[in-house]
């Protein structure tokens, strides 16, 4: 099985912001995780980080026909990407939504995912274990 993991803006800040909201690990760090995690489950993992819509648009649409599943951390366009949610809903490949912090714990406008209309299930609130329940959640339901 093939999962593409697409990580939106600030995600590549992680160890250096808000560690209050998202702890001291980098961004390296959450890719060795998920990387332990897919080997256990036999899987590949690739990895995507952007910083501008329009790109992770292409990453998601890129995909079709490669991957088997997308484990998705849309980060702030979560709340008002249109854009995304459209991308992935024309791919169709299962996609699990995913936030290190439980969005509906913090202030008003994260309690909208916009985004998780295109995705199978959503995970938020365990950290850097959201992805790797994510990528199980994907590998035991293909």
């Amino acid at each position: 099985m093939k999962i593409l993991v697409i990580n939106g803006p600030n995600i590549n800040m992680l160890g250096i912001r808000e560690k209050n909201i998202y702890g001291d690990k980098t961004y390296e760090d959450l890719i060795k995780k998920i990387q332990e995690e897919a080997s256990l489950l036999n899987c590949q993992v690739d990895f995507k980080q952007s910083n501008y819509e329009g790109e992770i648009v292409e990453f998601i649409q890129k995909a079709y026909g490669i991957y088997d599943g997308i484990i998705i951390n849309p980060a702030a366009y979560t709340h008002y990407s249109i854009a995304i949610l459209d991308a992935l809903k024309s791919v169709n490949i299962p996609t699990v939504e995913v936030h290190i912090s439980n969005i509906y714990t913090r202030d008003e406008f994260r309690k909208k995912s916009v985004t998780s209309e295109g995705c199978i299930g959503q995970i938020s609130g365990f950290g850097f274990n959201s992805y790797t329940l994510a990528l199980r959640a994907l590998v035991e339901n293909k």
